[in-house]
């Protein structure tokens, strides 16, 4: 009896530690991340939005269903990264659903999803050394309480292959899901004004951007006009905004309105300025194949040169750059072709700087150089063009017979005394506490409490306008960023939006994107050679050590007992 105690005395003592291990765990819970890159370990700022989530929050992941490999990597991350968030908050509920399946009519269902935004992704899948064409649609959509939104899981970058492509995304995946949680549960309490008055771009060129900026912030328009009858009422009310975004302003700025918009930012408001210094009529140039460009006087040239930048007025040519879409041909025969054209540069930063680290190229149209100056403001230069470049002065006649200089420039390579003006800022941060621009100056107006010396603040100079400028499709604005005659999307849209989250102090959100993921892909040509071998390895792997554990097990049982 004795002997049968002590045998059942350890067994019992094994089953009270696993309840009382179960025990504790239903008490104490704990996610361990043990990847070397931490990618599970979500950022405080991604905490802090889900944490004002008091009602459910509900993910309904598109990304199920038979797709290739890379794909399957991107639908495991995005459940590793769900299962954290909603580890931290009860209250996201999650499901992946395959939106095409049981439908009859899948091209009804696409064109529907096509009507909401959610677009698929064409992707080759090589399966025994033959391709086919499949369609994925790598998209979440997030409602809570009233509102809902759409979450891009594919981060498209130009020149990226597959495996990049799925990389990037990764990397993007927190991001994506804070930002969407932010539109959806955080209340608006930062105001933008979008200035009016100086021949800024028309609503339509700039509806695209500020009708996605709405989802964060609270737009409105501002005018100048005012300025010249009740000066001090402007500078009141135009210091209630957070934010100035002036978009390509082509109207010179009077001294008075000049003087407001210094003490705003004496004040420590925030701005975003797009500017051209040189005006370019586009339709003349595609109708007689000919315009000239010529300096536009904004009257701020003192107003930048102050808080230490200067817009050059020339004309950026750059080597690295967008094709011009012309038709060729006549009537039916028509066709339309892309040619390059080096006054459109696409900058694409090295730069790891939250506004830009992992963004697409930012497409710029008759783009400045801009001039850094030494004064004590802290100075970043954002964006920038390739080092192979050259500035064209003002007047000057742009003709679209130069395409056929810049085809003999791509074939047999550009001549390095004419492109050598080398790498040339495009964008650039401002930081610090700005002098005023009337510092020691006759004042336009008398105002209470002006001040010389400003508090801290940060302002961006863009120097081309039509960065925030979208297309038209019809009386429709596209998406800005996306190019309806080359059919290829830039990095424009993401590049503004980081940019007034950076100016409004919202960097927890973007630094989020700096996060880097490595992803450990399998090379396909290999997969495909030695496919078989790995086959039957994995199969007969598996049986062979099972027998030999049974044939040890079986002779040290023999031995024992016989």
């Amino acid at each position: 009896m004795q002997k049968k105690i002590k045998h059942i005395q350890p067994i019992a003592i094994l089953v009270l530690v696993i309840l009382g291990i179960n025990w504790i765990s239903n008490i104490v819970y704990k996610r361990f991340d043990l990847t070397q890159d931490k990618r599970y370990t979500l950022s405080e700022a991604s905490l802090k939005i889900i944490d004002y989530s008091d009602s459910p929050i509900v993910i309904e992941v598109l990304l199920e269903g038979s797709f290739p490999a890379e794909f399957k990597r991107l639908q495991k991350e995005t459940l590793q990264i769900l299962e954290e968030f909603a580890s931290h908050n009860k209250n996201i509920k999650y499901t992946f659903v395959d939106p095409m399946e049981g439908e009859e009519n899948t091209s009804e269902t696409q064109k529907q999803l096509a009507q909401l935004g959610v677009t698929p992704a064409q992707v080759s899948v090589q399966d025994g050394g033959k391709i086919t064409q499949e369609l994925v649609y790598p998209w979440a959509i997030i409602s809570y309480q009233q509102r809902a939104t759409k979450v891009s899981l594919l981060k498209n970058q130009l020149g990226t292959t597959g495996e990049e492509r799925i990389t990037n995304s990764v990397q993007n995946l927190e991001y994506a899901f804070a930002d969407a949680f932010s539109k959806v549960i955080l209340p608006k309490t930062k105001k933008v004004a979008v200035l009016k008055g100086n021949g800024q771009l028309e609503d339509r060129y700039i509806a695209d951007f500020f009708s996605t900026l709405r989802d964060y912030y609270r737009i409105a328009a501002f005018t100048l006009d005012s300025a010249a009858t009740n000066p001090i009422r402007t500078l009141e009310q135009i210091k209630e905004y957070d934010l100035i975004v002036s978009a390509k302003p082509t109207q010179a700025f009077t001294e008075t309105e000049k003087y407001i918009l210094d003490q705003y930012t004496m004040n420590g408001g925030k701005s975003l300025w797009l500017v051209d210094e040189v005006s370019i009529e586009i339709d003349s140039l595609f109708e007689n194949g000919s315009t000239i460009a010529f300096r536009k006087d904004l009257n701020l040239t003192d107003f930048f040169f102050k808080y230490g930048v200067r817009i050059n007025p020339a004309i950026v040519n750059d080597l690295y750059s967008a094709p011009i879409v012309l038709a060729t041909g006549t009537e039916s025969q028509s066709q339309y072709e892309r040619f390059p054209w080096f006054y459109t540069p696409l900058s694409s930063s090295i730069n790891n700087h939250a506004i830009v680290n992992n963004m697409e190229a930012v497409k710029f149209d008759y783009a400045n150089a801009i001039d850094t100056l030494d004064n004590a403001i802290k100075k970043t230069i954002l964006l920038s063009t390739s080092p192979i470049t050259r500035l064209i002065g003002t007047p000057a006649e742009i003709t679209l017979n130069e395409i056929e200089n810049n085809l003999k420039t791509v074939n047999t390579g550009p001549n390095m005394d004419l492109f050598s003006a080398g790498e040339l800022p495009l964008a650039v941060l401002l930081e610090g506490n700005f002098t005023s621009v009337y510092r020691n100056r006759v004042k336009p107006f008398a105002i209470p409490n002006t001040l010389d010396e400003g508090k801290e603040s940060k302002m961006v100079i863009i120097s081309d306008g039509d960065v925030i400028k979208n297309q038209m499709q019809g009386n429709r604005p596209i998406e800005l960023g996306f190019d309806k005659w080359t059919n290829t999307r830039y990095g424009n849209k993401d590049f503004l939006l980081n940019t007034v989250n950076y100016l409004l102090d919202d960097i927890g959100l973007i630094n989020i994107r700096t996060k880097e993921i490595s992803i450990a892909f399998l090379d396909p040509q290999k997969v495909i050679q030695e496919r078989t071998k790995w086959q039957v390895l994995n199969l007969l792997l598996p049986i062979v050590l099972l027998a030999i554990f049974g044939f040890v097990f079986n002779f040290l049982r023999k031995k024992k007992y016989t």
